[in-house]
């Protein structure tokens, strides 16, 4: 499960070191969860992105909240108790260890009742879903971002934000194609095709932050979008 792109990041080694390792970790059971995720190699976000989104979060004070892609349900259990109580968090899921891992912390950390986890393809689910949403985190298949973006912007409120998780590939997106791994390009075209859909978009208004393997950040300014072919 180890994320080689996590291990591969853009920024120098002490700029690394200021956003990751001096900002405080998370406390308690998220915590331990956070700690015991990084010593095992699971993929979850990294500090500096976990300490960015309950900030963020707290500062727009989101209430309803969607996530696509759960892995253990770090991310998820952050976004709810960032949100506080009287907040909801949606957050979709297709893998079955995952579910498991992620509905059994949810449990320890008294969460339940304030996440629902849907299980299926993000692809399959997104159109069941009618929002509004004040903040949606997506952090799953990176090939299929451009996929999910319609739906995810139709759910999205006007003003809410979409924010994307790992949009650099370790600084290799603005590569030539010729000097990407085979098995990357399908990942590397999709990314850049986002990239080429909401940067220059009239009706949204975009940032991209070199937090972790990049975060793309994506506020809706009309109610409907209108997502041209590429």
């Amino acid at each position: 499960m180890r994320n080689e792109m996590m291990h591969r990041p853009v920024l120098k080694d002490e700029i690394l070191d200021l956003v990751r390792n001096r900002q405080r970790q998370m406390e308690g059971e998220l915590g331990e969860l956070q700690q015991q995720a990084y010593e095992d190699n699971v993929p979850i976000i990294p500090n500096e992105t976990a300490t960015f989104l309950r900030f963020f979060l707290k500062q727009m004070k989101a209430k309803n909240v969607l996530e696509i892609g759960t892995a253990i349900g770090f991310s998820g259990s952050l976004m709810a108790e960032a949100i506080g109580e009287d907040g909801h968090v949606t957050t979709i899921d297709r893998f079955d260890v995952m579910i498991r891992k992620a509905k059994a912390n949810f449990e320890k950390f008294g969460l339940s009742e304030r996440v629902t986890l849907l299980e299926g393809d993000a692809k399959e689910v997104l159109p069941t879903l009618e929002g509004p949403y004040d903040f949606i985190f997506m952090d799953s298949a990176k090939s299929k971002y451009i996929e999910f973006l319609p739906e995810c912007l139709r759910v999205l409120r006007v003003d809410g934000v979409l924010m994307i998780d790992d949009v650099f590939q370790a600084g290799t997106i603005m590569h030539d194609i010729k000097d990407i791994p085979r098995s990357q390009r399908t990942i590397y075209r999709k990314l850049n095709k986002l990239y080429d859909t909401v940067l220059e978009h009239p009706d949204l208004t975009v940032t991209v932050l070199p937090l972790g393997d990049g975060v793309l950040m994506i506020s809706k300014d009309v109610e409907n979008i209108v997502i041209e072919e590429q």
